[in-house]
């Protein structure tokens, strides 16, 4: 018995569980930490979402097992929804499910569509169940570059020219969590000519579709013509309507893809409580304006923090979408790693962030910021980075002093 499991051996440590227990640690010691690490929303759901659940969950026919797949109201809210904001017409009962978010969403569909030893195609850095949900599957993954260009576009054909097994599937996650890339339709329409072509899978993580500041919206992979062929995306209500502990998401797309989701889904659960998904559907169909004042929020918070670590000596690339900013480690530490400097912040400066390297090797120089608090404790944490990044509190040029 002292043998790890075989999936489990397919997992690497979980180096956010390091930061998780240095934070935990400080907060015992009564130190006041800045948490900008978890991509956790603090924002309140909608009152009109909230006055919804209360008034399903008085009537005791919703207290029954729910449908796995989603009731048939959120399914059509979800499909409305497409219609509306991008023009994508689905048909509820067979190109949309229902799940516990998109990253139940997201590994649940890795389960219904691969075998052990089958290629997938991941962006480095990026989302981790978007890599481990294959792997636990018994999939293996091979790395392209995060960022949608030239560089994606080339890797995904060699990829194609050298791997054996040809890949099954590509992952897409744009607008990007960690990086806050923002993809085109150009750019979706070459990877769908391609997926088609080459008869692969698209699975497009869509969950920051709402959260943008610049420009125009994101797209939908499923807005290019013929998308529909190859390509589910997923989407959740947990950013865009401040819904994380609701657990509501969203699969659409291909019928053949949408109903193998759906068979394992209808193995594994009943889907969320039914007055969740009530309230989710009311969320749906009237929220706008609610959306509008999330963006707001989290585009000010952006602001704040771009300006207030700037002036802390802490450059902070602008993110145009997504509730994240991805930035390098400051020059002097980045022989370290992102590990060792996101525990450094929480020990000297009482500010958690999340380690670039939890998102895949290539993320190691920088870390990823959330703007999850408000805009008073942000300029607190780029004050604590300031007075931090002033002292000269080096581990390596201590030991170099002492040395000398």
């Amino acid at each position: 018995m002292s043998e790890e499991y075989h999936k489990i051996r397919r997992l690497p440590p979980y180096v956010f569980e390091e930061v998780n227990k240095k934070k935990a640690a400080a907060r015992a010691r009564g130190i006041d930490i800045i948490d900008l690490g978890m991509g956790n929303p603090d924002l309140p759901t909608p009152k009109f979402v909230v006055d919804k659940l209360c008034e399903a969950i008085r009537d005791p026919r919703t207290h029954r097992y729910s449908a796995s797949k989603g009731i048939a109201g959120l399914r059509r809210a979800q499909a409305a929804y497409y219609e509306r904001r991008f023009n994508v017409k689905l048909n509820p009962d067979t190109q949309v499910v229902a799940t516990l978010g998109s990253k139940e969403g997201f590994a649940n569909m890795a389960q219904a569509i691969t075998a052990p030893g089958d290629v997938v195609l991941c962006p480095n850095p990026t989302y981790p169940i978007h890599a481990f949900g294959f792997l636990m599957t018994g999939g293996t993954i091979r790395s392209i570059p995060a960022k949608p260009d030239e560089d994606f576009l080339r890797a995904i054909d060699r990829a194609v020219r050298h791997s054996i097994p040809k890949p099954i599937a590509i992952i897409l996650n744009y607008p990007s969590n960690p990086t806050a890339y923002e993809a085109d339709l150009d750019f979706y329409a070459e990877v769908v000519k391609f997926a088609r072509e080459n008869e692969i899978v698209i699975l497009s993580d869509l969950a920051y579709s709402e959260i943008f500041f610049d420009g125009s919206p994101p797209p939908s992979v499923l807005e290019v013509p013929g998308a529909m062929d190859v390509a589910v995306e997923f989407t959740s209500m947990s950013k865009t309507f401040s819904m994380p502990g609701w657990r509501v998401g969203f699969a659409v797309g291909n019928e053949r893809l949408i109903s193998a989701l759906a068979r394992v889904k209808s193995y594994l659960d009943y889907g969320a409580f039914t007055p969740i998904q009530v309230a989710a559907t009311a969320a749906l169909n009237a929220g706008d304006a609610a959306i509008e004042e999330v963006r707001a929020v989290y585009r000010h918070r952006r602001d704040v923090l771009v300006e207030s670590f700037g002036r802390a000596h802490f450059d902070v690339p602008p993110p145009s979408s997504t509730m994240f900013a991805w930035a390098q480690i400051p020059e002097r530490f980045r022989y370290m790693g992102s590990l060792e400097f996101s525990k450094l912040l929480i020990e000297k400066a009482d500010v958690a962030v999340a380690p670039g390297i939890g998102f895949g090797e290539y993320g190691d120089d920088y870390v990823r910021i959330a703007l999850v608090e408000n805009e008073h404790r942000i300029r607190q944490a780029a004050r604590n980075i300031r007075r931090f990044l002033a002292s000269g509190n080096d581990p390596v040029q201590k030991a170099a002093s002492a040395d000398a």
